[in-house]
């Protein structure tokens, strides 16, 4: 049997965006509910070392560190559910929201803290070495390759800029493109071309990350990687020690289509400098409005100007 559940905040989404306004939403007295979603903790549940998230002087777990945050929201008031929305309503309010299980959320205000995910190229290898030398942010993770050599996957804008800011600590970087020519803009294929710690493998795809595998003996970790040549079929390997897959991410923004303003790319359109979306009431933090950043902190940031926002419109618009 379905529970409808009405609150003045509700927050979709649990990273830390999500987590972060509800604490602040709870910190204003909206006893908010949070829906954690399908990866509750968002991606930092599956990144490992986290070393640049303001506050630690030691590296620590990005698990660990959403954990935190879910414990710090729980203690100041927000009521956080283990489920997953899969339908919503935002042509009226109270807004109307349908979880997976069919509980039925409504509320005067929404906060949209979905974020996005990281497209990958769907290789078993890169489950298996998955935060042990195998990444898709090098702005989170980069900093650990420092004087070693690391592969790029990709070749549009997304794949140079992390090549460009790889090259900056890497020993050397090498491009993987499937196709002869980038899609990114020129000015950064410019810089690309013209960086002597750079190599491009044109029209070349990856068939296989190779390493020291998890259970095995010694230290987990990518080695190489085996390659195609999409014209020739030649077989090539390249040693490595780390894989960066840069083919973009995809906003988790399905449910809410054809109902706030959304980019071509999918992500939710928000006013300048503030969360407010195209709908007024619906507000939206962290990567699903981000396609830029895309770090935990302006994430969380963003989290805490939607929660702020939120108080203001109610007491505008709620009686």
């Amino acid at each position: 049997m379905s529970t409808t559940r009405h609150t003045k905040a509700l927050i979709v989404g649990s990273g830390p965006a999500g987590c972060t306004a509800a604490i602040y939403a709870a910190r204003a007295n909206l006893s908010p509910i949070m829906v954690r979603g399908l990866q509750p903790g968002g991606q930092l549940t599956i990144t490992t070392d986290v070393e640049n998230y303001p506050g630690f002087a030691e590296v620590i777990q990005g698990p660990w560190l959403m954990e935190q945050m879910e414990e710090q929201a729980t203690n100041v008031g927000t009521v956080i559910i283990s489920d997953t929305i899969v339908k919503a309503d935002l042509s009226k309010r109270p807004f109307t929201l349908t979880g997976d299980d069919g509980d039925i959320y409504t509320c005067d205000a929404l906060i949209i803290c979905t974020g996005a995910t990281a497209r990958w190229l769907g290789l078993e290898s890169e489950q298996t070495f998955h935060g042990l030398g195998v990444s898709a942010c090098a702005t989170c993770d980069g900093f650990f390759y420092r004087g070693k050599d690391v592969a790029v996957i990709g070749g549009g804008n997304t794949a140079v800029e992390e090549a460009l800011y790889l090259a900056n600590l890497a020993s050397k970087v090498t491009l993987i493109h499937r196709r002869s020519e980038l899609r990114s803009e020129k000015i950064l294929q410019t810089r690309l071309f013209n960086h002597p710690k750079i190599e491009i493998l044109w029209d070349t795809v990856l068939n296989e990350i190779t390493g020291n595998k998890p259970g095995c003996d010694g230290i987990p970790g990518v080695s190489g990687l085996s390659l195609s040549n999409v014209k020739t079929n030649a077989q090539s390997h390249i040693n490595v020690d780390g894989v960066f897959i840069a083919i973009g991410h995809s906003p988790n923004t399905d449910i809410f289509k054809g109902q706030i303003e959304l980019e071509e790319g999918g992500y939710i359109v928000t006013k300048p400098g503030n969360p407010a979306t195209s709908v007024p009431g619906v507000f939206a933090a962290g990567d699903v409005q981000d396609h830029v950043y895309q770090q935990a902190v302006t994430a969380a940031a963003t989290g805490c100007m939607a929660a702020l926002d939120v108080e203001r419109f109610i007491a505008d618009h709620v009686e």
